[in-house]
């Protein structure tokens, strides 16, 4: 098997170094690993598949001879070395947002939209975590009936503000816990035992830019560019995995029959739906693992051509990292 030169831009965070995980678990075939990070972390030694790896700093003139630059760092640093990338001949992962919704970058989720990752001039973008569990989780459903539309609300864990997320949690229940002030940091407020409603900064008629991520990306991956989205993002004090509800209005509504054997056949996920016996997605039950858990579905009462569904998926593996390694083995292939 062809052997391939990998380099990953930011490293050191949670996505780079979960990315760094998932290539060694699905053994994907590189000859050479380069690890790329700022000056903060550069020159320290880490270990990956039994050996040492140097930090490299990250530098337009760094990327020559690789095959493939996984992405996992913010706009700025994405959008000044994607060209750098580009021209010593890589095709550039990213996980940032930086690209996404540009008309010559595709935005693809292996499960949903292969057949896009022909269309790349040199970048692939990941889409958002969320976009990314949502749309595996509804992926079969629209082969029943189109999708009109969609009504979201998402319950975001900490790890997703990146790896200050959780220690705050920990470090604000501790100190609550023994009578301490607490001085919030990674978040607006308090995070321990509260739920903050607002993820992003304010983008258009009081929605935020987290909260549209879901129509326009969606928009794009489902090739369904009239599909309106209604999204409410939440922050909530979860250490792992995002839970999103979703009301889904079709042309014609599936019966649920129909939807729960979509589901359960659809690639990626994983149906867990018997209210009966207290089955149904939860975060810790999706933490550390790429499939997306479907359940509660049942018939939308407020529209005859609705349903509603709960999602749970890890958002560091499946949201973010699994996914543009996926990326990058459907690349090899094709």
């Amino acid at each position: 098997m062809k052997q391939y030169k990998v380099g990953i831009l930011g490293a050191t965070g949670s996505v780079g170094r979960e990315m760094m995980k998932i290539l060694q678990e699905r053994e994907f075939p590189v000859s050479e690993l380069h690890l790329f990070a700022s000056e903060r972390s550069a020159g320290k030694v880490v270990e990956w598949n039994g050996k040492p790896i140097q930090i490299e700093l990250a530098t337009e003139n760094a990327f020559e001879g690789l095959d493939i630059v996984l992405g996992a760092a913010e706009n700025d640093v994405a959008t000044q070395l994607a060209p750098s990338i580009v021209k010593a001949g890589a095709v550039f992962i990213d996980n940032s947002s930086a690209f996404r919704l540009r008309e010559d970058v595709p935005l693809v989720v292996p499960e949903v939209n292969p057949e896009d990752v022909r269309k790349h001039r040199g970048i692939i973008s990941n889409p958002n975590c969320s976009t990314i569990i949502a749309v595996t989780a509804i992926n079969g459903l629209r082969q029943l009936s189109p999708i009109v539309s969609m009504v979201a609300s998402t319950y975001q864990a900490v790890s997703g503000a990146g790896i200050g997320g959780p220690a705050e949690l920990s470090e604000q229940i501790a100190a609550l816990s023994a009578g301490q002030a607490i001085t919030p940091k990674v978040f607006p407020y308090q995070i321990a035992f509260n739920l903050i409603p607002q993820i992003g900064g304010e983008q258009e008629a009081g929605y935020t830019s987290e909260e549209m991520k879901l129509q326009y990306e969606g928009r794009k991956i489902l090739h369904l560019p009239e599909m309106n989205v209604s999204c409410t993002c939440v922050r909530v004090p979860v250490v792992r995995s995002h839970s999103i509800s979703l009301n889904l209005r079709f042309q014609k509504r599936p019966s649920l029959y129909e939807a729960r054997r979509a589901i359960q056949f659809a690639p990626g996920c994983k149906l867990v739906d018997d209210l009966g016996e207290r089955q149904y997605p939860m975060p810790l039950d999706t933490s550390d693992q790429d499939l997306v858990y479907v359940g509660r579905i049942r018939p939308d009462l407020s529209d005859e051509n609705g349903l509603c569904l709960w999602c749970c998926g890890d958002q560091i593996r499946k949201g973010a990292a699994t996914n543009a390694v996926q990326i990058a083995e459907l690349l090899i292939e094709r």
